[in-house]
């Protein structure tokens, strides 16, 4: 009934589909018994092989018995699908547009490659069936290894992904370029592949093009980092700063692997991520130390501390501790900084500094050790330096107590000879000290011994000297406080007040203001005044132990002149400093960066030499932050 009145015997269809399964690739291979029948043919084993061929043509007829079942009753299709098995594909393709089926006519030629004969059983105009014949045709391309005729294929079916894929894997960096400029921005799958290959060719530029045209920012912040185009990320930074994060802690991270730590350091500071800043610090001022570069090592420390103090602004559980770790910071940041000259002194053929400032020093840092002496410093060194300088400028007594200190410690061979010689000549000299060494306490006037046990302060009203950083002379300065109710600004505007006061005569004071720093100077038109009301604030309890500070009111401060005070603005949660200069006849320069005083001669002159401040290293053309 399904086959033509002419048809063979049975015998004779196993034969013919023996032919036809052997022939036609697309049929075949569709059935799991293709293989073994292959194998079969090349074994010589026909016998077995023609079981095989029986086998499909058994079920080829259940399969037609099964389609009946289903209501199929068109002969015409039966037949087709028939004439197709057995090769006849032109004739198959007649009775399948006979029986209203062109689209398996389509499929038999699609499947089979015989794309110019599917061409002719496309509907007309509908695009479907188009796309379906480029994209098979496409896919067939691919499998013969011929991948540019199957890119422009996948193109015209639409098919971006595909032929993006097969333009990346053989690096068409071209295609791809055409391809991602071609398409529209709303198509962001195949956009970003665009992109993934892009990065993958090292085109990087081109990848940025394609985010930008996406619209995703993050993974153009991302391509930045990984390609360390490090400007541009900046730049996008800048414009967007919810990228901050993604930008300055990679780069920080990237500044630490390639030992630029102390950039790394500002970077994760710039990113908000203190913790990691400090831990940089941390691990670059313990580095310094170890390397003997001091100088680094008190820069370092001054940046830790002043990290803390943001930290300790931002966190409000953390402020005693942050607080605690700024004094402590600064306190070695001072130490390490005037140790730096020590260890030059000690370890250098020559000096640089002048016996006086050689001698301020080491009595600076040995006053300073009182409680512990830091990793690095030698206590050699110091009572080394101080004893030879002692003795040089008449200071005998304080060289005698060198000397005989450094007797007690483990002496370096280099040191050997020099100590031993300096402690016999030593005892020929008369046991006290020059006065025109002897320090003055500019509160109450009390001349305080070279050595003395309660550190950098006066032994008889405990003031606190205030040191040139240069030079580490005592300063004329006097720190005042305030009354409690009394606001660092409503301070500065009753110092600024300058209530008229009665004059007796001129005074040489003026102070000169700038970004860079805050001074004293000589000035022939300003006034001494005949009645000081701060004077009467310095007086204290003679005989007490305790330091009791100088507590001014607002009476006080509006009859100060402006001229005359210095003041450390530091950041909260830290009250401002005030300092009153006692004589008139010397300019003091205050940096505005690390607060720290000088003559304003020597101030001046380390400018000129380094172009920044010697100790927290601000640039002089830095404006004030």
């Amino acid at each position: 009934e399904l086959l033509p009145h002419d048809a063979p015997c049975c015998w004779r269809i196993s034969q013919m589909y023996l032919n036809i399964m052997l022939s036609n690739t697309h049929f075949s291979n569709g059935n799991p018994q293709s293989a073994p029948m292959y194998q079969y043919l090349e074994r010589k084993m026909f016998k077995e092989a023609y079981q095989i061929a029986s086998d499909l043509f058994i079920y080829l007829f259940i399969y037609f018995a099964e389609r009946k079942k289903h209501g199929e009753n068109v002969n015409e299709l039966f037949l087709a699908d028939v004439y197709a098995y057995q090769g006849k594909f032109h004739e198959a393709a007649k009775l399948y547009k006979k029986s209203g089926h062109e689209n398996l006519a389509l499929d038999m030629y699609s499947d089979l490659r015989m794309f110019d004969y599917a061409k002719d059983f496309l509907r007309s105009g509908d695009p479907k069936d188009t796309k379906m014949l480029i994209k098979k045709q496409a896919d067939w391309a691919k499998n013969i290894n011929e991948p540019k005729a199957a890119v422009e294929m996948y193109l015209s079916a639409g098919e971006h992904m595909k032929a993006i894929e097969i333009s990346g894997d053989h690096g068409w960096v071209d295609t791809l370029i055409e391809v991602a400029r071609k398409l529209d921005k709303a198509e962001r799958e195949p956009l970003l592949k665009c992109a993934f290959y892009f990065k993958k060719l090292d085109n990087p530029g081109y990848a940025a093009e394609t985010y930008m045209k996406v619209g995703d920012l993050k993974a153009l912040v991302h391509l930045y980092v990984e390609t360390l185009r490090w400007e541009e990320a900046f730049a996008l930074s800048e414009k967007h700063p919810e990228f901050k994060d993604d930008v300055y802690v990679p780069y920080a991270q990237w500044l630490a692997e390639n030992d630029r730590f102390e950039e790394a350091q500002k970077a994760f500071h710039k990113a908000g991520r203190q913790s990691e800043a400090v831990r940089v610090l941390e691990q670059l001022t313990h580095n310094a130390v170890v390397e003997s570069r001091f100088n680094d090592a008190a820069y370092y420390y001054w940046m830790l501390s002043m990290q803390c103090l943001d930290i300790a602004q931002e966190n409000e559980q953390q402020k005693t501790e942050m607080l605690q770790k700024f004094h402590h910071f600064q306190h070695l940041a001072e130490v390490y900084h005037v140790y730096h000259y020590i260890q030059r002194y000690t370890e250098e053929p020559f000096s640089f500094h002048l016996p006086e400032t050689l001698f301020n020093i080491s009595r600076f840092l040995l006053h300073s050790l009182t409680k512990e002496t830091p990793l690095g410093i030698s206590k050699v060194n110091t009572l080394f330096a101080l004893a030879k300088q002692s003795k040089a400028l008449g200071a005998y007594k304080l060289a005698r107590h060198a000397y005989d200190k450094l007797q007690g410690l483990q002496i370096p061979a280099r040191f050997q000879k020099s100590i031993e010689l300096g402690s016999l000549t030593i005892r020929s000299k008369p046991f006290h000290d020059s006065e025109e060494l002897v320090p003055l306490c500019y509160r109450c006037s009390t001349n305080n011994p070279l050595l003395n046990n309660l550190g950098n302060v006066c032994i008889n009203c405990r003031q606190p000297f205030v040191f040139s950083a240069s030079s580490y002379e005592v300063l004329h300065l006097v720190e005042f406080y305030l009354e409690d109710g009394i606001t660092d600004e409503e301070a500065v505007a009753l110092i600024d007040l300058e209530a008229p006061r009665l004059n007796k005569r001129e005074n040489k004071w003026q102070e000169m203001m700038s970004d860079n720093a805050q001074s004293l100077r000589l000035d022939d038109n300003a006034d001494i005044i005949e009645d000081d009301p701060f004077t009467a604030k310095l007086s204290f309890e003679q005989g007490g132990s305790e330091f009791v500070p100088v507590v001014v009111n607002r009476a006080v401060l509006q009859s100060l002149s402006r001229r005359d005070v210095l003041i450390k603005r530091w950041p909260k949660p830290l009250r401002w400093q005030y300092y009153r200069s006692l004589l008139p006849d010397a300019s003091i320069t205050m940096c505005p960066s690390c607060f720290q005083m000088f003559h304003t001669e020597d101030y001046e002159l380390l400018v000129l030499q380094h172009n920044c401040c010697p100790f927290c290293r601000r640039r002089i053309d830095e404006s004030n932050q």
